[in-house]
């Protein structure tokens, strides 16, 4: 919509271009048409307007600017009517109509006692002021009644505002205008009542006493009888002339990423009196309650209580905000009185630290006063009947790069997030946690560091962060002392088992923080509630299990004040240990998916773990990399594997030979999977020769099973046969459950190498069936693919088989295993003639083996899968595993 523009030069908008009306005759033109207001201008008085006092003869004259305007205003804008000319435009489409209906909107508001929001509409409409109205008309009649409209609405704004409690700003706005229009009593009537308001009686006396000297002096009368009564009240200090106090002061910063948040507190505020808004520190609860305060209708009331240290003294300073005085003795019954006829909003910031008192003096207040009701912030909810409680939480991911970014915008006007600090400013905001007082911190930062250099620095956050700046709604000086300050609230016990929790990456389940507190489940559950209560850690109870979190932000200041840092991390190391011995074990038997489960959510805290036995316990890292062999394997993961496995063998020279041979032949197996089968044959019969007879039957037959298979991967099926054979006799004199199916499965793909086809599938449906009958689901997935890989002339079946396979291997978290049924399955699906399906799952492989930083040949695709044809190149637009296993599933 085209906007019309006559409050100061006269200009037509397009959107923000400005519209080029061909020089100042067309312009005044328009600017004549504009002060009619839709009414036909005739031709004489339309001349005499664009020149004034030498109006040309002939009409044609002023026919050439007419068609002149006309095409810059494009069609049926100016028209001709009756004896003259009009602009068909509505009266908000000009900045005059549009100032004088906020100005009516305004006055509306006010009437009807919503004076923050009339003043909101009032600046809107002084805002449309550029300059002298009809600038580019001379003598122009419309011009006196805008001014003398603009005049009343600059006081009546004032009063609004005053009326809203917004005493400050309105003294500073009223002594300008007394200055500019010094004559008018009712500026100097507003003036001094700001000023009394703001608690400057003597100055609102001087002001009422220079206004009657200016009076007489200048004009020889007296103040009118409203100004008089005004000083009389003064004088007296009236009661009612208090008004409101002051709303509560928006920071000057933009409110970014908590519109969700914002509907949600609106939601619960407008259906419920007592809502308390809880969270961690720097989450930004007072920002919300501030934000959600500034578009309410009636009173609003801001009471900081965190400096409130006694319990008696609560009242006193809901007194001082809401504006209550007096002498009575109960300050309570004071404010209760005073409130009980008013609809307002009390806001109680910082409640945490003395919960109980602040629940029985709110449940006092709105028990006495139906209008009021009460929003409340604290790191824990108040624990009263009827409360309602918005969980704050850290910004998500996008919400947090938009703040920071904001707020470095702030310092650095020409910073955008492009080339290395497009990725820094996320990798900035995901360490950060999402803390929204920690990103202003960063930011303030970024204004003598890079992004780079703050990530590499966050180290020690704390000094890095600095200091909170003048303007946050945060009574602490620091990051540091806001989380203190939430620490410091925690019983002794509590505190002390928080600070015990810092090792942990990635969260914490229940039997963790039992374990390394030395603590009964009941027991830990207790604590848990009081930590999450506290908003110093964070639950998620969708599980199973319930899962903990301690922020990073948080992880700091714990490990800094972590009075024994070693024991906490060797606790934390322990519980690991005994988590990967008892998991490890159930990956070989029938709780193998739950297994890989667990594994892959405590990942974190397994690397964390091993990383600390690698230097403190090189020993129990050798235990527990060996132990996670086939977790290495089927997540996909053989290169960190690889990784642990040497280094650990490096750092336990002197470890007992047991372990080293177990170390050994794990590492082993994850070379061959690897790929370098020259490698791992070695080692696993150099391995196999070191245990000799006599020494651990089960793990000698474990590691003969480790050999055939990779005998059978280089292409060794008589190698491969040998092996498997001893280690299946093996598996079955020392009742090694898990291990009978599994070496028969790889003496019938070793028949099959070997040419004896027939035995060697009997031999697999065999394994199959008896891995099933153990509940060793993987294995029997296992045989079936290699059973599938020899079903050449059967596609059918073999399809079937895959199909079996890959739902299994979904199942048990099998990265490896489900890419081989797929590149197998691109085998198949092309001896189909089904070459579309076939060509989906290679993309869908190709760009699953890239991401993990796998090729094939170091999974089982290239060793016991026919190699098919791989796509040429990466595709575009790659599949993903799901779609490609949709795929296969499709008939």
């Amino acid at each position: 919509m085209r906007r019309y523009a006559v409050l100061g030069p006269t200009e037509v908008l397009d959107g923000d271009r400005p519209v080029h009306l061909g020089g100042p005759l067309p312009r005044r033109l328009l600017t004549a048409l504009i002060a009619a207001e839709g009414a036909a201008v005739p031709d004489d008085r339309l001349s005499e307007a664009v020149w004034p006092g030498r109006p040309p003869g002939r009409a044609a004259t002023l026919q050439v600017y007419v068609s002149r305007l006309r095409r810059a205003l494009g069609d049926g804008v100016l028209v001709r009517t009756g004896g003259g000319y009009a602009l068909a435009v509505p009266p908000g489409a000009t900045d005059a109509g549009r100032f004088r209906q906020l100005a009516a909107d305004g006055r509306a508001l006010a009437a009807a006692d919503r004076p923050a929001q009339a003043r909101e509409v009032f600046e809107e409409a002084l805002l449309l002021w550029r300059g002298e109205p009809y600038a580019d008309l001379p003598g122009a009649a419309a011009r006196e009644p805008l001014i003398a409209l603009r005049e009343a609405v600059l006081e009546e704004s004032a009063e609004a505002g005053l009326a809203a409690g917004q005493h400050a700003r309105a003294v500073a706005e009223l002594e300008a205008l007394t200055r500019a229009e010094p004559y008018r009593e009712r500026r100097w009537a507003l003036f001094a009542l700001a000023l009394y308001r703001s608690g400057r009686q003597a100055d609102a006396l001087d002001a009422m006493r220079r206004m009657r000297e200016l009076l007489a002096d200048e004009l020889g009368v007296d103040p009118g009888p409203e100004l008089r009564r005004l000083e009389r009240r003064i004088l007296s200090q009236d009661p009612e002339l208090t008004g409101a106090p002051g709303r509560p002061a928006r920071p000057l910063s933009s409110f970014v990423g908590r519109d969700a948040d914002l509907r949600l507190l609106d939601k619960l505020a407008s259906g419920h009196r007592l809502v308390t808004v809880a969270g961690p520190a720097g989450v930004g609860k007072t920002r919300l309650i501030i934000e959600y305060a500034a578009g309410v209708t009636g009173e609003a009331w801001l009471a900081r209580l965190a400096d409130v240290t006694d319990p008696a003294l609560i009242t006193s300073a809901i007194a001082a905000a809401t504006g209550v005085t007096g002498t009575v003795s109960d300050p309570l019954d004071r404010v209760a009185r005073a409130l009980a006829g008013r609809d307002g909003l009390l806001l109680l910031d910082n409640c945490e630290h003395l919960p109980g008192a602040v629940a029985e003096v709110a449940l006092a207040l709105l028990a006495r006063a139906p209008g009021l009701r009460v929003l409340a912030t604290s790191r824990a909810p108040l624990g009263v009947d009827g409360e309602q409680i918005l969980p704050l939480g850290p910004l998500a991911v996008d919400d947090a790069v938009a703040l920071l970014g904001d707020r470095i915008r702030a310092v650095r006007p020409a910073w955008a997030a492009r080339g290395p600090d497009e990725p820094d400013v996320r990798r900035l905001a995901t360490a950060l946690d999402g803390i929204p007082l920690a990103l202003e911190l960063a930011a303030a930062r970024a204004r003598t560091l890079s992004l780079r250099e703050l990530i590499e620095h966050l180290g020690d956050r704390f000094a890095l962060l600095g200091h909170i700046p003048r303007g946050l709604p945060n009574p602490h000086a620091t990051l540091q002392a806001a989380i203190a300050w939430s620490v410091d609230l925690l019983a002794p016990v509590e505190r002390e088992r928080l600070l015990r929790l810092w090792p942990f990456e990635g969260g914490l389940p229940l039997t963790a923080a039992a374990a390394v507190w030395s603590a009964a489940p009941l027991a830990a559950v207790e604590t848990l509630d009081a930590l999450v209560g506290q908003s110093v850690v964070t639950a998620d109870p969708s599980g199973p299990p319930a899962r903990y979190l301690l922020l990073e932000t948080v992880r700091a200041f714990c490990r800094a004040a972590d009075p024994d840092p070693a024991a906490s991390r060797e606790n934390h190391a322990a519980w690991v240990r005994d988590l990967v011995a008892t998991a490890s074990a159930d990956l070989l038997g029938a709780r193998s998916a739950e297994a890989m489960r667990v594994l892959h959510r405590e990942l974190p805290n397994i690397r964390a773990a091993i990383a600390h036995d690698l230097d403190r316990a090189p020993e129990a890292a050798l235990r527990t990399g060996a132990a996670l062999m086939w977790f290495w394997i089927r997540g996909g993961l053989v290169d960190e594997g690889r990784d642990v496995l040497s280094g650990a063998l490096r750092a336990a020279a002197g470890a007992p030979a047991a372990d080293v041979h177990r170390a050994r032949a794990a590492l082993a197996g994850l070379i061959a999977v690897s790929g370098e089968m020259g490698t791992a044959r070695a080692m696993l019969v150099d391995t196999a020769a070191r245990l000799g007879a006599g020494g651990d039957e089960r793990l000698l037959g474990e590691v003969r099973y480790y050999e055939s298979m990779a005998h059978l991967w280089d292409g060794d099926p008589a190698s491969a046969l040998e092996a498997a054979t001893e280690a299946h006799r093996l598996a079955v004199e020392t009742g090694t459950e898990w291990l009978i199916p599994s070496a028969a499965a790889v003496r019938g793909a070793a028949l099959i190498g070997s040419g004896r086809v027939t035995d060697g599938r009997r031999q697999l449906r065999a394994a199959a069936e008896g891995a099933v009958h153990v509940g060793q689901f993987w294995t029997a997935a296992l045989s079936d693919l290699m059973l599938a890989q020899t079903l050449d002339g059967r596609p059918a079946e073999a399809l079937s088989l895959l199909r079996s396979a890959v739902r299994t291997f979904r199942r048990e978290d099998d990265l490896n295993s489900v890419l081989a049924v797929l590149e197998h399955a691109a085998v198949v699906l092309d001896a189909l003639g089904d070459t579309g399906r076939a060509a989906l799952l290679r993309a869908a492989v190709h760009h699953h083996l890239t991401r993990f930083g796998v090729r094939a040949g170091r999974t089982y695709i290239g060793t016991v899968t026919p190699a098919g044809p791989g796509p040429a190149a990466p595709p575009a637009d790659p599949p993903s595993l799901s779609e490609a296993i949709a795929a296969l599933e499709s008939e």
